[in-house]
């Protein structure tokens, strides 16, 4: 009995943290109108998953569209590239040189055994960068295929080597991305889609990181904002005593966490939401633990980062997985883990006709969820 209460002690901690996760993230009364604000709260939203970074930002709206979203990237407004860790991310114009001065040294060395197997150094690097320069100037934005070929004609490009050569061009703030052509991705100067601004002093871009990710993801701890950002845990450690003044410290199960102090408690209101994979809701903590308490004694824990593909969440928790397939029409799939209440299906539902709106297309679900379940009372916990 005395585990039992232990069990149920902990779920009520963790699952305090995740409601206050999910207000922090935008996600429960959304105030935002436009892509710019989420990802200037955000700081960086992870985009590897181009079609779901899209639907993450607006979930964080209110009612923002798919082909508004589309606009704001075309136009520059969001910009996409690779920074903090090897892989996409959206940022704003105006963050993105410090951003990538802070972070770019980190990713590089992540890259490092990359560059040593395919012989690529600073010689090579040097010319590429040249070759792009040229392809690139006046305007022109060139898609992967096209810059390849123009890599081609100055003889320093192979299939196994471009994504290295595109990838330091990003580093090194030769380029970053254009506005799409059709379905296709293009490149354009990292000058001409970034205005020049004053040097940034590292501690300064530390503080403004540190700060933005703890307001967003809070609670949170110096492990988690190292993972997410991709820097060290001594320059988070850095990060966070710069901006002590800023946030708050509670202890839980002897581990420090973070966050920014709220003037009154968050409403509560009951929630749920399609996440896409890669949602900042979840991939920026190393320790995903407090977003999945209704998938104990249902799901084995090693198989919660399984799950990270799009989730199902119901009041911040994990209890289920979904999929799209779009065209003419948008299909989503439900998988549900856990038994629901009806006023959680309801809520459910409601995330998929939001997703509806959200593509501007006519949605049908797939496959239904699961029974609901006689009561509210979440999936028993495991000792």
């Amino acid at each position: 009995m005395r585990q039992r209460r232990r069990a149920v002690k902990q779920v009520v901690a963790t699952n305090s943290i995740a409601r206050r996760r999910l207000h922090n993230q935008h996600l429960v009364s959304p105030t935002f109108t436009d892509a710019v604000e989420v990802v200037r709260a955000l700081g960086a939203v992870q985009a590897q998953d181009y079609a779901g970074a899209k639907w993450a930002i607006a979930q964080r709206t209110k009612g923002l569209t798919d082909a508004r979203i589309e606009r704001a990237f075309a136009s520059g407004a969001i910009l996409r590239s690779h920074v903090l860790r090897p892989t996409w991310h959206f940022m704003l114009p105006e963050d993105a040189r410090w951003m990538l001065e802070l972070t770019a040294p980190r990713v590089r060395s992540a890259m490092a055994f990359y560059y040593r197997y395919h012989e690529l150094d600073a010689t090579v690097f040097r010319k590429s960068h040249a070759a792009i320069e040229r392809a690139l100037r006046d305007g022109d934005h060139l898609t992967r295929l096209e810059l390849s070929a123009a890599l081609a004609r100055a003889g320093v490009v192979s299939s196994e080597r471009l994504i290295g050569l595109l990838m330091q061009a990003e580093l090194d703030r030769v380029i970053i991305s254009g506005p799409r052509r059709g379905k296709q991705f293009t490149y354009a100067l990292f000058d001409e889609r970034v205005a020049a601004t004053p040097a940034v002093d590292r501690d300064e871009s530390l503080h403004d990181l540190t700060r933005r990710y703890f307001a967003t993801r809070g609670p949170a701890t110096v492990h988690d904002f190292a993972w997410w950002s991709g820097l060290t845990v001594a320059d988070a450690k850095r990060g966070v005593e710069s901006a002590a003044s800023f946030l708050e410290r509670e202890t839980r199960d002897g581990d420090a966490h973070w966050h920014v102090p709220l003037p009154r408690t968050p409403r509560s209101k009951r929630v749920a939401h399609l996440l896409p994979n890669f949602d900042e809701y979840f991939v920026g903590f190393r320790d995903r633990s407090a977003i999945a308490d209704r998938l104990r004694g249902v799901l084995a824990d090693r198989r919660v980062d399984a799950l990270m593909g799009h989730v199902v969440c119901v009041d911040g928790q994990i209890v289920g997985g979904w999929r799209r397939t779009l065209g003419k029409t948008a299909e989503v799939e439900l998988r549900l883990f856990v038994r629901l209440t009806t006023p959680e299906h309801r809520l459910v539902r409601a995330a998929v006709e939001r997703f509806g709106r959200f593509l501007q297309l006519p949605l049908r679900v797939l496959a239904a969820p699961t029974r609901p379940a006689k009561n509210s009372g979440p999936a028993p916990v495991s000792d």
